[in-house]
C-alpha cells in the first residue's frame, strides 16, 4: 500500500526508500502535477535529513517528474499530451528489446514469476481492480526488464517508466477496458518469452504498447 505524501515514519527511511514514497505519490496522484515540493517540509515530515531529501529530490528531477523552476524550486511536471508522445516514442522500442533479450535468456523460474504475476493481472482485470491490476502489470514489466538481464537497457528503461506509469495509471482508471487490452496482450508476451521466441516477444510488445499509447492519449490534450 501506498503511503501519504508526506507521512511521517517511525524510522527514518534510506534515500532509496524516500524515493519510492515519493514516485508513488506522484504516480498515484496524491502529489498532482505542478504541485511544489520544499526540501524543508519534506525532511520534517518524513523525520530525515535535508541530505537525503536533495539527492531524491535530484533524481526525480532526471528522471523527468519533477521540473525546476529557475530559483523557485522543484515542482511536480506537469502532465500533457506532448510529453506522453515523447516517452512512448522513446519507450516502445526499448520494451521490445527487453521482451526480446528476455526471450533469449529467460529461464523456467522466471517463466514460472511471470505467469504468476500474469495470474495477479487476470484476476485483478477480471474483478475490475484498477489500482491492484496496475501494481501488477507495473511488477509484470519490472521481471521482464530483469530477465533481460542487460544493465545499460534498465538504466534507460527506468526513468522512462516512472514518467509512463503516471501516464498508464490515470488511463486505466479513465478507461477501464485497458486492462481487456492490456492483459491480452500481456498473455502472448508471456508465452512468446516462454517459447524463446525473441522476434514474436518484441513485436507483441511493441505492438501492444503502441495501442495503449494511442488510446492514452485520449485522457490527454494540450
Amino acid at each position: 500500500m501506498v503511503s501519504r505524501p508526506f507521512e511521517r515514519l517511525s524510522a527514518p527511511l534510506l534515500a532509496d526508500h524516500l524515493r519510492d514514497r515519493l514516485v508513488q505519490a506522484v504516480i498515484f496522484g496524491d502529489l498532482p502535477a505542478e504541485t511544489r515540493l520544499v526540501e524543508d517540509t519534506i525532511a520534517e515530515q518524513y523525520g530525515v535529513s535535508r541530505s537525503p531529501v536533495r539527492d531524491v529530490l535530484r533524481r526525480m528531477e532526471s528522471d523527468g517528474l519533477l521540473t525546476r523552476e529557475g530559483a523557485k524550486g522543484l515542482n511536480v511536471a506537469p502532465i500533457s499530451q506532448r510529453d506522453l508522445d515523447e516517452v512512448y516514442v522513446c519507450r516502445i522500442p526499448l520494451e521490445g528489446i527487453a521482451a526480446a533479450e528476455a526471450a533469449m535468456r529467460r529461464s523456467t523460474e522466471s517463466i514460472k514469476v511471470l505467469g504468476r504475476i500474469y495470474d495477479q493481472m487476470l484476476k485483478a482485470q477480471q474483478a475490475r481492480e484498477v489500482r491492484d491490476y496496475f501494481l501488477a502489470n507495473v511488477a509484470f514489466t519490472d521481471t521482464i526488464h530483469a530477465t533481460a538481464m542487460n544493465a545499460t537497457l534498465v538504466r534507460l528503461l527506468d526513468g522512462l517508466s516512472k514518467q509512463a506509469q503516471r501516464y498508464r495509471y490515470a488511463a486505466y482508471r479513465t478507461f477501464p477496458h485497458l486492462m481487456d487490452l492490456s492483459v491480452e496482450g500481456s498473455r502472448k508476451i508471456v508465452d512468446a518469452i516462454a517459447a524463446k521466441d525473441a522476434t514474436q516477444a518484441r513485436a507483441v510488445t511493441e505492438a501492444l504498447i503502441e495501442r495503449s499509447w494511442l488510446t492514452i492519449r485520449d485522457c490527454f490534450h494540450d
